[in-house]
């Protein structure tokens, strides 16, 4: 016989469905790759690869107003390892850090009772990856420590604070958007909190100006119009003066949020408008309006990847506006350049239908790659948006003045291969090109490939719908039906709808539109077909359409069970079926019931007039199987003898149940054969009486008096030898029937809802449903087992329970969701890994550590002995075949295009380290490569311009080609000297148009000066009025700037003039000075001394030569590893921009991220920018590069290997290290006579033997 067991085992789920309005802050996409969304006091995880929800977090007891996920900007290894954190917050104040895999809270934090207004993971993670900063209402701003809840600091400011940012650029300064401005903080720290009150700078609301026409074309137009007008207020916008009582009524800035694209900008939001600020001069030098009939901003998410900006706005459509390239307007309108920053509109979404209950809440951005949107919707949709880039020019149209975009030659920071294989429209910076500076010419060589943007919609997630809901789940698993059974869960909507859910999955089986008003109850009336019924309001006499449905579920058929009946009579109250599934019970408000044929959908009978009113009925399980089976074996022989068609044959083999329940079969409804079953109901004083059915007859048995101590009966439920009855004031009365005695309890829980027993042979179980919860009942001991209570487990009120299993219950509740429990009743998130998933999820946060390290290893290190591979049985892997089953799920989960890249030859080593980082949404490792993928090629190539070429060596051409024209400015001070240079310019330049006082020129002349642009700052500075005090002074230093140029002792002068000044605190005067004469290095060195070191860097990338700027950046660098920075990742950064490669490998070794060093080091040597065991050949960087660091950085990486359970992969890099590696090589090798080959692929042979010798 075949084994079955008789639970198909369901997980505990929740079933979620609307919004609530608090929840509408309460999003947020990690760079794991997933979003976290609060419903109600629940947190939805959903994979947007998918559209699946993976996982329902539950233990606030409050609204969840916000959710963080960590940030992964720390190296991972097995002590720091990738793991899904989460940080939610609700509206009592309370802050749950979860585990969410296990889904279980790490630690609770409560601090005081109002909602959470903010949240935020700290960005720097070098000293301590668990540090979470929170606004805590009015006026609080709290740092936790997000793994052990202890409380850092706290800190109060004098106004309430709506939210804050922090500078991606400087983890020292962060901005509050309070209710009256903007408060600035210079000092933050997680050591001690900030010492001052920080900034304060005022906002005036840019309401009172129509923003809303397109500027003038002409800037020669006498009077300014629309935008201009708003330019010109905006300008004045933000003071440091409190503005008066009627200049400002309220700050209605909707957001405020740093431009992680370039350093020093801000993003103000109103509805109407985006400002775009520049926070050196606190002036706006870009504006975003809507004109006059467009649609308001709700919300926006700025880009790091390019100068762009997701915009969401209040009809749900989502815009990407992206800046204009500076130099663009030159070539068509030289007046116009650079008069303003511009956000052109690239592309948009359609939007959403909006009504009373449905509206955009908020959108979420990929932090990874920023070309896909999750828009969240009130009625719990969430819409996946994917911007696709395809080629093609744009529609030539005058107006629009749109520059073209154009798409990058290369991929993974490297240009592309020849035949090399490339996953479209990876991330944003794949798609579209950096914007060009002014005064750059576009890259020569190949025609570049112009592209249009446009959003797809590639996914969807629904809610369910508004409650109430009825539930009833399909009838339970039996040793008959389990080949074909289907756990089927029936939710009845109140717009006339029923949804099924499959409880496997969690996903909507159908949705069948069956009624016009709300679904009283459902009854199912075989595996695939069930009954259900609607009352419409009733008329003024106190009648309604009563609508009694059948449904098919696999045709969806639906006819109206009741036929011609139901218009204009008193409400159904409720229908029962028979346990055998013949007969049906329908019971009205002020009529008597009806007793139906649901095999031939005929009425049997109608009570007569003076039928006693029924107030609880239910049938019994008891029927006369036994005896119907004979009878069943002489009508299978009548028919044999008519006809013996092996068709009838087969159908009568089929067992007694199956055929009753297939109330379809036709041979049995044309016998006519009924069993005989039995119900019992009371009536209102309480008395019960039992009736027998059997075919058309009805007979009448037994009556039992009401038992005194119970009030009006409300419902019955009868299992085997007991029957429980429940009334209206909370009592439920057991009866054992077997021994005839019956047992009254007082529950003290007001009316009984609702009785139903447990699923399955001898489960005795009894779920009780009240008005203020629900509690689970053994009626064989008569104690109960597990009970719910409003107010004091839960929040929410249940409306409706139904057993779904014989240990799970499912509970439709007013917060919009159905939950499936453990018999126990816990609201309980369960562990992913335990989940049967529709379609599997690419994230490797979902293994364990060892297993993730593992899979990013496997990755890395394509081809294993020397064939590409996604299999991973196919290498040397000791470890629990269930783990390998994990991770070979992960594998096959990747898409195609993914998998045939990393299989492709042609993608090179740090193509292929950018691209795992990537796909692990590592953003520590995604930020290294990218800055040494770039600096590795650009010194490659350098150096090999300026070597000849050796014998045997090809000439440079075919050399590693050239890198992307330079490194995106959101990488600020790593970008080369020269390109800063320019951008600095172009800023200044921005700034000087957009002045609007005095104290703005004075600004725009000091920058000039330092950016050694004389002529321009003395025009500046003769242009002050003489009535200002400082008029004298500026004229003074305008002859000083132009007379500067003569030698001599002018210089010692003005040299001895600077150092006094410094010495006296006058230290941004004195540096100016010094850059007059030439002396920039000592300007740098002074700045760096009095710990300015931020300007000590820019003054060193726009002024210093090559030689004394690297001097001054080296400084910095050493100034960041010290233990009071303590930001080596960042010092790392540094050197790989100066070429420090050799140091880059000691220190990325000395901090044990081995696998990184190991890497790197691979990849200088096959660039040529580090060699091995040549003592003769100074490196770029002046650096002898011993083999030892090469040795040491190899056999630990092999050791990382080895305790992964890599063996082939140990083996290859221990071979790789020389000497240090032979003792390894050993270990690995013990009782194994051969010796592992060297790496796959020519070169690396070529490379490892060099080594090896």
């Amino acid at each position: 016989m075949i084994p079955y067991t008789v639970n198909i085992k369901l997980a505990a789920r929740t079933l979620t469905g609307t919004l609530n309005l608090q929840n509408k802050t309460a999003v947020d996409w990690g760079w794991q790759g997933l979003i976290a969304q609060g419903c109600h006091s629940s947190i939805l995880i959903i994979d947007p690869k998918t559209s699946q929800t993976i996982q329902v977090l539950e233990r606030h007891k409050a609204n969840v107003v916000k959710v963080k996920w960590s940030r992964e900007n720390y190296h991972h290894s097995l002590s720091a390892p990738y793991s899904l954190r989460l940080a939610s917050g609700d509206s009592s104040g309370k802050i749950i850090v979860w585990d969410v895999v296990s889904g279980t809270a790490h630690c609770e934090i409560q601090e005081h009772s109002k909602p959470i207004q903010d949240l935020e993971w700290l960005a720097n993670q070098d000293a301590s990856r668990d540090l979470l900063l929170a606004v805590h209402p009015p006026n609080y701003i709290v740092l936790w420590n997000g793994d052990t809840g202890t409380k850092l600091w706290k800190k109060s400011y004098a106004e309430n604070i709506l939210s804050f940012s922090f500078d991606p650029f400087d983890p020292s300064n962060m901005a509050l958007l309070t209710s009256e401005g903007i408060v600035f903080i210079n000092d933050f720290s997680h050591s001690k909190p900030p010492g001052s009150g920080g900034k304060k700078v005022y906002i005036a609301s840019p309401h009172a100006s129509p923003a809303h026409t397109k500027p003038a074309p002409a800037p020669t137009a006498p009077v300014p119009t629309g935008a201009k007008k708003a330019l010109n207020k905006v300008k004045v916008l933000i003071t440091n003066e409190k503005p008066t009582t009627e200049a400002v009524t309220l700050n209605d800035c909707l957001q405020l949020s740093y431009l992680p694209s370039k350093r020093n900008h801000m993003l103000l939001l109103y509805p109407r408008e985006i400002l775009i600020l520049d926070l050196e001069l606190s002036q706006t030098v870009g504006v975003v309006a809507i004109e006059r009939s467009g649609v308001p901003f709700t919300q926006v998410i700025p880009c790091a990847q390019r100068d762009a900006l997701y915009c969401l706005h209040e009809n749900g459509c989502i815009t990407l506006r992206v800046c204009r390239s500076t130099s663009a307007a030159e070539e068509t309108d030289p007046e116009q350049s650079v008069q303003e920053l511009v956000y052109d509109l690239r592309s948009q979404c359609d939007a959403i239908r909006i009504t009373k209950t449905v509206r955009p809440y908020r959108m979420a951005v990929c932090p990874i790659n920023e070309n896909n949107a999750a828009l969240m919707v009130s009625d719990g949709r969430v819409m996946l948006w994917e911007l696709k880039a395809h080629a093609g020019k744009a529609p030539p149209n005058a107006s629009s003045g749109l520059s073209p975009l154009y798409s990058p030659e290369s991929f993974c920071g490297a240009p592309l291969g020849q035949n090399q294989k490339r996953i479209q429209d990876l991330s944003l910076n794949t798609m579209i090109g950096q914007s060009l500076v002014a005064g750059e010419a576009p890259p020569l060589g190949s025609p570049l490939q112009e592209v249009q943007l446009k959003f797809l919609l590639t996914g969807l997630l629904s809610g369910l719908p508004l409650p109430p809901f009825s539930l009833r789940m399909c009838p339970p698993l039996t040793t008959k039906n389990i080949n074909h059974y289907q756990p089927l869960l029936a939710a009845g909507t109140s717009n006339g709808s029923v949804l099924v859910y499959n409880l496997t999955s969690g996903l909507l089986h159908k949705e069948l539109s069956v009624h016009s008003c709300e679904v009283r109850a459902i009854e199912w009336v075989s595996l695939t077909s069930f009954l259900s019924f609607a009352t419409s309001a009733p008329n003024n006499m106190g009648m309604v359409r009563n609508e009694l449905q059948h449904v098919d579920l696999p045709t969806g058929r639906c006819f109206a069970f009741r036929g011609e009946r139901g218009n204009d009579e008193p409400p159904i109250e409720m229908i029962k079926v028979s346990h055998l599934k013949q007969y049906l019970v329908v019971i009205f408000k002020d009529k008597p019931l009806e007793l139906w044929d649901i095999r031939t959908g005929t009425l049997l009978r109608e009570m007569a007039k003076n039928f006693p009113t029924v107030t609880a009925l239910e049938w019994s399980p008891s029927h006369n199987l036994k005896s119907l089976k004979k009878k069943q074996m002489m009508a299978r022989e009548a028919m044999a003898r008519q006809t013996v068609s092996d068709a009838e044959q087969s159908n009568m083999e089929s067992s007694v149940i199956s055929l009753l329940q297939d109330a379809e079969s036709k041979s049995e409804t044309s016998q006519a054969i009924s069993a005989r079953e039995h119900f019992v109901f009371t009536d209102t004083d309480g008395q019960v009486y039992h009736i027998t059915v059997e075919g058309n007859t009805v007979k009448d048995g037994a009556r039992i008096p009401p038992d005194g101590s119970m009030g009006s009966i409300a419902c019955i439920a009868w299992k085997g030898d007991t029957l429980v009855l429940g009334d209206v004031d909370g009592n439920l009365n057991f009866w054992d029937l077997k021994a005839r005695l019956s047992r009254g309890i007082p529950t003290h829980r007001g009316w009984v809802k609702k009785i139903r027993f447990a699923p399955g042979k001898g489960n005795q179980k009894l779920l009780v449903m009240y008005t203020d919860g629900a509690e689970v009942w053994d009626t064989k001991e008569v104690q109960m087992v597990s009970s719910l209570r409003i107010g004091r487990n839960v929040i929410y009120r249940v409306l409706d329970i139904d057993w779904c299993t014989s240990d799970k219950v499912v509970l439709a509740s007013d917060d919009g969701c159905i939950r499936v429990l453990e018999m126990a009743m816990k609201s309980a998130s369960y562990r992913m890994d335990e989940q049967d998933l529709t379609d599997p999820v690419w994230c490797p946060y979902l293994l364990l550590p060892r297993a993730a390290l593992t899979l990013k290893a496997f990755l890395l290190l394509q081809p294993w002995s020397g064939s590409y591979t996604m299999d991973i049985t196919q290498v040397d892997y000791n470890e629990k075949s269930e783990i390998k089953g994990l991770i070979q799920e992960q594998l096959n989960s990747m898409s195609n295009d993914r998998k045939s890249v990393l299989q492709d030859p042609e993608l090179n080593l740090l193509q292929r380290c950018l691209l795992v980082s990537r796909l692990f949404g590592d953003e520590s490792d995604l930020q290294f490569w990218t800055v040494a993928s770039h600096y590795l090629q650009m010194f490659a190539q350098a150096r090999q311009l300026s070597v000849p070429p050796a014998e045997g060596h090809a000439p440079a051409e075919d050399g590693p080609p050239a890198p992307q024209s330079h490194l995106d400015i959101c990488h600020d001070t790593l970008c080369e000297s020269n390109y800063f240079q320019k951008f600095q310019l172009e800023r200044v330049h921005l700034q000087e148009v957009k002045r609007s006082s005095y104290e703005h020129t004075k600004k725009c002349a000091d920058q000039l000066l330092l950016l050694g642009q004389t002529d321009r700052a003395v025009q500046l500075l003769l242009e002050t009025s003489a009535d200002n005090p400082s008029y004298y002074c500026d004229s003074l230093k305008a002859c000083l700037v132009t007379t500067i140029t003569s030698s001599g002792p002018s210089q010692s002068t003005i040299k001895l003039v600077a150092t006094n000044m410094i010495a006296n605190g006058k230290l941004a005067e004195g540096v100016q000075l010094l850059c007059l004469i030439d002396k920039a290095a000592d300007a740098c060195r002074y700045l760096q001394t009095y710990g300015e070191w931020n300007r000590a860097v820019w003054l060193a990338k726009v002024r210093l030569n090559p030689g004394e700027s690297s001097d001054v950046l080296k400084r910095w660098a050493e100034h960041l590893c010290s233990s009071q920075v303590n930001q080596k990742s960042k010092a790392i950064l540094v050197l790989l921009s100066l070429g420090c490669f050799h140091k880059v490998g000691e220190m990325l070794h000395s901090v044990r991220y081995f696998d990184r060093a190991a890497l790197f080091i691979e990849a200088c040597l096959k660039y040529g920018v580090m060699e091995a065991n040549d003592s003769t050949n100074i490196l770029s960087c002046g650096h002898y590069c011993p083999d030892k660091l090469i040795g040491a950085a190899f056999v630990d990486y092999a050791r990382l290997l080895r305790n992964l359970g890599l063996r082939e992969g140990a083996a290859v890099w221990a071979s790789r290290a020389g000497s240090a590696g032979e003792q390894l090589l050993e270990e690995l090798f013990q009782g194994e006579v051969s010796v592992p080959e060297s790496l796959p692929g020519e070169e690396e042979a070529v490379l490892a033997s060099d080594i090896a010798e």
